[in-house]
């Protein structure tokens, strides 16, 4: 876990780095998710609910997530027509979600679609507004031709979106292009982890030190020897 000094379990995480920390619960049980969440909960307060866990729980994994007191990140990444996404987006809205995303390449018109029902369900539910994050390249992708971050983030600005989702690589790209922009950046991995099929991994420290808003965090935690000690040189790290 390098040298970093990890914070002691039961050593209270400012709410100012917890905050900055997405647990990502790449489960297809919620039971387990939520024991994982529940233990994991003093260094990370958002959760992130992808499409295995939506797929076997739908909902009920927002609610669940909801009452542990975490902040929920709805990781859907949605690409469809932009009536569909719309129509979609507002029925999200209303569960209680901080964060949802839609992937960029849908085009703008598809984005604006997606941000306007997220806030229509929201609002209507008497919910605080949603982020909506514009997914630009997966991490998993390192094949991607250097035109299509840049192009996926001006269209992330027009389309009304209020973040990104990119690698900690294409930060610099961001910040220059969408300052005001929230930055949240997946595939971190603690120094000497695995990066799995993560290509473009970066460490909490690269990160954190490049601008990164929000990182998430999933196998690096959840499938190390002890998930909780590596949560903990997480949060230290950053």
């Amino acid at each position: 876990m390098g040298d970093v000094e990890p914070t002691k379990v039961g050593e209270a995480v400012p709410d100012s780095v917890r905050s900055r920390l997405a647990l990502a619960l790449d489960l297809d049980d919620l039971v387990e998710a939520h024991r994982t969440a529940a233990d994991l909960r003093e260094w990370f307060g958002v959760a992130k609910i992808g499409l295995e866990l939506f797929c076997a729980a739908g909902p009920d994994a927002v609610g669940a997530m909801r009452d542990l007191g975490y902040q929920v990140f709805l990781d859907l990444k949605l690409f469809d027509i932009p009536t569909q996404v719309g129509r979609s987006t507002r029925v999200l809205g209303a569960l209680g979600v901080e964060y949802l995303t839609l992937h960029a390449r849908g085009g703008i018109d598809m984005l604006k679609a997606g941000v306007e029902g997220l806030n229509e369900g929201a609002a209507g539910a008497g919910l605080p507004q949603p982020t909506a994050l514009a997914v630009t390249v997966l991490t998993s992708d390192d094949a991607a031709p250097a035109h299509i971050v840049p192009n996926r983030v001006r269209d992330a600005v027009e389309g009304g979106c209020g973040g990104l989702v990119l690698a900690a690589g294409d930060l610099q790209t961001a910040r220059e292009l969408a300052p005001r922009l929230r930055r949240v950046v997946p595939g971190i991995r603690l120094a000497g982890s695995e990066s799995h099929d993560q290509a473009r991994a970066a460490t909490p420290q690269e990160a954190a030190a490049n601008g990164a808003d929000l990182l998430v965090v999933g196998r690096t935690v959840t499938a190390a020897a002890d998930p909780r000690a590596a949560a903990a040189a997480v949060a230290a790290a950053i």
